[in-house]
């Protein structure tokens, strides 16, 4: 065999090469830090939306729920067709539908374009989320992908970081429709990298799409999400028709969606996958672990404006604190992962991220801010320790030719976990608070005292401890499970 049959045998399309593993790593980086920080970008516009726009907040909210919805809800079929056409071309697809319509964000000039033009860069971003992981897994070798991983997380830490505190300095500096330029430098700049030096990897070829499950899915999905956000309302609460009908819709569109993928022969999501106990259950801990945090998030704007009286510009820097311990922890953990095998890694991250949350039942009204600090990181620590190595083990039982499903499993795990985790934290608060006020729906919690909300704070976090370590048994179990099999 000649040099030139050899590097030509060394280039065939589908062949592994790690060489670029960093520059990847860079170009896909790009995409997960844009879709991360936009997700959080916009909350912190929308009282400046409701002057601009002149409009209701039940409608300026929608600019961020749209986004929201439309991304759970078309993650995984953005995934499967990853997998049959191909990871890189949907992938970079995306980065071009988010750039083009973060420009034609900014350049709204009413409530409802923006809300339009949100809905298509939410399908530019599930497009990114979705294989995200999958490409990254590509692009590593097999022992370096909790490090990956790891650097993965960085970037979303740092999109979670700066969404609020660059959106903040654009919308004083300037106006919110920065807020969406900003996106267009980096996305182009993104784009070019993906196209440049991300792999073409081989797909599926001979399969076909599975529209009847994408379907019943995207059905199911959304009436499961809209039923979420309309938990708390006091109008379309728990027992209103509206929400008891989204519940029937999202029950029986998920019956049908398994009926369906158990009967077609190119399903959605091959059914087969959770065989793996391993698989399985990492990624339930996942979707627990995002109820968590995501309450977390919810409640702490509150404790911190209506209880410690702190301005909106130290409730940002304040909030910082675990995506900052998580970006840092977070390469490390990965790293270790790759050496001592994920279980043990994500024991430990469990243990801790338990510990942090009881930590927080101690939070009252003398509660200053370097006792925040300290009482969260290490939430922070135990979500960065987590994280890496619960991906690489869900990734690593992947089959090669689902990789793209996978990472949109991933995806849509912590999607719907952090609205499950907004919606029944939130309620639970909300309804311990009214309780200890006497107030029967809590209203307007501004004028609620402060010790009726610091119980039921407290109270909340005990709740929040004990769910975290429901995913630790998981995690436990599944260690025993393994040294089981290795015995046998």
């Amino acid at each position: 065999m000649t040099l030139s049959t050899q590097n030509e045998v060394m280039k065939e399309p589908g062949t592994p090469d790690y060489s670029r593993k960093w520059v990847v790593m860079t170009a896909v980086g790009m995409g997960i830090f844009l879709s991360t920080i936009d997700g959080s970008i916009v909350n912190i516009a929308l009282p400046t939306f409701v002057k601009d726009f002149n409009a209701k907040f039940a409608i300026v909210q929608w600019i961020a729920l749209a986004y929201i919805l439309t991304m759970a809800t078309l993650i995984l079929s953005m995934g499967r067709l990853g997998d049959i056409i191909g990871r890189k071309p949907v992938y970079a697809s995306g980065m071009v539908v988010f750039t083009l319509s973060s420009a034609l964000c900014g350049l709204s000039n009413s409530v409802y374009m923006l809300i339009g033009f949100r809905v298509l860069q939410a399908i530019g971003a599930a497009m990114m989320a979705a294989l995200g992981i999958a490409l990254i897994t590509e692009a590593f070798p097999p022992n370096e992908r909790g490090k990956a991983y790891g650097a993965a997380g960085s970037f979303v830490s740092i999109g979670i970081i700066t969404g609020p505190t660059l959106g903040g300095l654009l919308i004083d500096a300037f106006s919110w429709h920065w807020i969406f330029f900003v996106n267009v430098p980096i996305g182009l700049i993104g784009i070019w990298m993906v196209l440049k030096y991300v792999p073409n990897m081989k797909t599926n070829k001979g399969q076909r799409f599975d529209f009847l499950g994408a379907i019943t899915l995207f059905i199911g999905v959304l009436s499961f999400l809209l039923a979420l956000t309309l938990l708390q309302d006091p109008v379309y609460g728990l027992k209103s028709p509206v929400f008891l009908a989204l519940i029937f819709v999202w029950i029986l569109f998920t019956i049908a969606f398994f009926y369906v993928e158990s009967k077609v022969q190119f399903p959605m999501i091959d059914l087969k996958l959770f065989r793996n106990i391993t698989f399985s259950i990492n990624l339930m801990t996942g979707f627990i672990t995002f109820i968590g945090t995501s309450g977390v998030v919810l409640l702490m704007p509150f404790f911190l404006e209506n209880v410690l009286l702190r301005a909106p510009h130290q409730v940002g820097l304040m909030l910082s604190t675990v995506p900052i311990a998580a970006g840092i922890v977070s390469p490390f953990s990965g790293a270790m992962s790759d050496k001592f095998g994920p279980q043990r890694i994500i024991i430990l991250g469990l243990i801790i991220m338990a510990s942090g949350y009881a930590v927080l039942t101690t939070l009252s009204q003398e509660t200053t801010t370097f006792e925040y600090i300290l009482k969260f990181i290490p939430i922070g620590l135990g979500i960065g320790i987590f994280q890496s190595p619960n991906n690489s083990s869900i990734m690593g039982a992947a089959p090669r030719e689902h990789l793209g499903l996978v990472s949109s499993l991933v995806s849509i795990t912590r999607a719907l976990g952090q609205s499950s985790g907004i919606a029944l934290v939130g309620a639970f608060w909300t309804y311990r608070v009214s309780v200890y006020s006497q107030t029967g729906l809590a209203g307007k919690l501004h004028t609620i005292d402060s010790t009726a909300q610091v119980k039921g704070l407290q109270e909340t976090m005990v709740g929040i401890t004990f769910v975290i370590i429901s995913a630790l048994l998981l995690a436990l179990y599944n260690g025993y499970l393994k040294k089981r099999t290795v015995s046998v």
